[in-house]
């Protein structure tokens, strides 16, 4: 095994095991968007889906997508990140033979590994309830996910230079948490929002993973859309991981 990937291992445990130590951890990143998702059937009932080309199944499943990565990593992995520094543990990795990425990424992985696996059981739930079927197009949905959890832990890790104290990125994420889900179809299919509106949101960070993975389901994008679709994100990811790097804060705030 690698230097690197003994390092990873070691942190991922360490953090694994914090994780699971506290129920409030637990709650958040494991009920609270299984909860969510299916309180999302009731809002969406309230649209005629079916005039806008839709079908719930489909649409419920790009919706889990949104709130597992906001609610399932986002807020979570930010107050992980606020919390190291805090404790100055982060300081003393940096000052040991463990790479920059190394540490973030060993920090990240309880709540990163979650992401995949509450996606496939919440869509596989979705799914039997709803008699959506199996996936047309599955490449879709994985690089929608993939790509998706790379962008909010990058997203994280550039929202902790919002937050003094471990309380504070409580309230640092809430802008993102607000914005990010009504801007990517996550609450409210843009189908039904205007044409204008909705060709704005479709180059907005979170809207390319709720689009991949729907289509994921319905097989209905075309490889050009697909392209489109993929590169945007990569560019979101490129631009975040970034402005992470270099405002990222290694020391508590003073």
């Amino acid at each position: 095994m690698s230097r690197t990937a003994t390092h990873l291992a070691g942190l991922g445990r360490a953090e694994l095991t914090l994780f699971m130590r506290s129920k409030a951890n637990l709650v958040s990143a494991l009920l609270v968007p299984l909860m969510l998702v299916f309180t999302m059937k009731v809002i969406l009932d309230q649209f005629d889906l079916s005039g806008a080309g839709l079908a719930m199944g489909p649409v419920m499943i790009s919706s889990a997508a949104g709130i597992i990565l906001l609610m399932g990593l986002y807020a979570p992995l930010t107050a992980i990140y606020v919390m190291r520094r805090e404790q100055l543990i982060l300081k003393r990795l940096r000052s040991g033979e463990a790479e920059d990425f190394t540490i973030l990424l060993g920090a990240a992985l309880p709540v990163v590994t979650a992401v995949p696996l509450q996606f496939l059981i919440i869509s596989a739930g979705i799914t039997v309830v709803a008699g959506t079927g199996v996936p047309a197009a599955p490449f879709l949905a994985v690089t929608g996910i993939v790509l998706g959890t790379v962008l909010i832990a990058a997203l994280a890790a550039l929202t902790t230079v919002l937050a003094r104290t471990a309380e504070n990125a409580q309230i640092a994420v809430l802008p993102g948490m607000f914005l990010l889900p009504l801007t990517s179809g996550t609450y409210v299919p843009l189908e039904i929002l205007p044409h204008g509106v909705q060709e704005v949101f479709r180059f907005l960070p979170l809207t390319p993973v709720t689009d991949l993975v729907r289509s994921g389901w319905t097989g209905s994008m075309s490889l050009t859309d697909a392209c489109v679709r993929t590169l945007t994100l990569l560019a979101w990811i490129a631009l975040t991981a970034w402005a992470a790097r270099r405002h990222f804060r290694w020391e508590p705030r003073t």
